[in-house]
């Protein structure tokens, strides 16, 4: 039987702002990422993120990026490899102590948005945030969001990680995503046909045909996507269909 998880980014409202559908979404994933508060969420929206994963039994996650709320962590900043690694740092310090509160643990880093394109194009500031979070706990497991990273993560014996696939963005031939400005709703069946292609093969379609590797373990799905229920529901007619077992990333790594 093949095991996977499904993974969403969450916590991502902040004050009167609402981001996202995660009440809908949360009884069809099996980790959370959850927003540190610096691109978004705020202690209240942490809070209310972790007892919601708590009720579903959901594996809980850090999802820092970069502070930079008014540009959702997704501009560039200057930042040396010791102040990214302070800055997850800090936002893990955060979720830990909300986790403490509702009696569960962090299981996993996700870094956010620019952050994580810094950690792609920097195996200095990469390794930076992945001493830091093995300084922080051992049992932390990385997300790896691209191949530069999960090889990065590789050289450490100690760092549990886990490569990630998404099945709502279309891959380019080189298994970069192709990133909308704003989501569109996709087509479930195609959705759910990725899934499979990556769950039981490690491997997807890209938009020009080709098939390329994506040995992935994990699988992104964009709550704030306009069909992101429907695509999940979808999904898991696929999973009873085949028998492919849904479990949180500490079951996986």
């Amino acid at each position: 039987m093949v095991t996977i998880d499904i993974n969403c980014d969450m916590g991502e409202s902040f004050g009167n702002w609402t981001m996202g559908r995660d009440a809908e979404v949360m009884p069809y994933i099996t980790s959370a990422n959850i927003a540190g508060g610096y691109h978004a969420g705020d202690p209240h929206v942490m809070d209310e993120t972790v007892t919601l994963a708590v009720e579903h039994d959901v594996g809980i996650g850090v999802h820092p990026g970069l502070p930079d709320k008014m540009g959702f962590g997704r501009r560039t900043m200057d930042a040396s490899p010791e102040e990214v690694r302070d800055y997850v740092t800090y936002q893990l310090g955060a979720l830990q102590a909300f986790a403490e509160r509702h009696g569960t643990t962090v299981q996993h880093v996700k870094p956010h948005g620019a952050m994580y394109s810094m950690l792609s194009e920097s195996d200095e500031h990469a390794r930076a945030v992945m001493e830091g979070i093995l300084d922080v706990n051992e049992d932390l497991i990385y997300l790896a969001t691209d191949m530069n990273i999960y090889e990065v993560a590789q050289e450490y014996d100690d760092l549990r990680a886990v490569f990630e696939g998404y099945v709502d963005l279309t891959y380019r031939p080189d298994r970069s995503l192709i990133v909308e400005q704003q989501m569109e709703p996709k087509d479930p069946n195609l959705v759910a046909e990725r899934f499979l292609d990556i769950a039981l093969d490690g491997t997807v379609t890209a938009e020009d045909g080709t098939e390329i590797d994506v040995p992935a373990k994990s699988i992104c799905i964009h709550g704030d996507g306009p069909n992101a229920v429907e695509l999940l529901e979808t999904i898991h007619e696929q999973v009873d269909e085949h028998d492919i077992q849904l479990a949180p990333l500490d079951e996986i790594a």
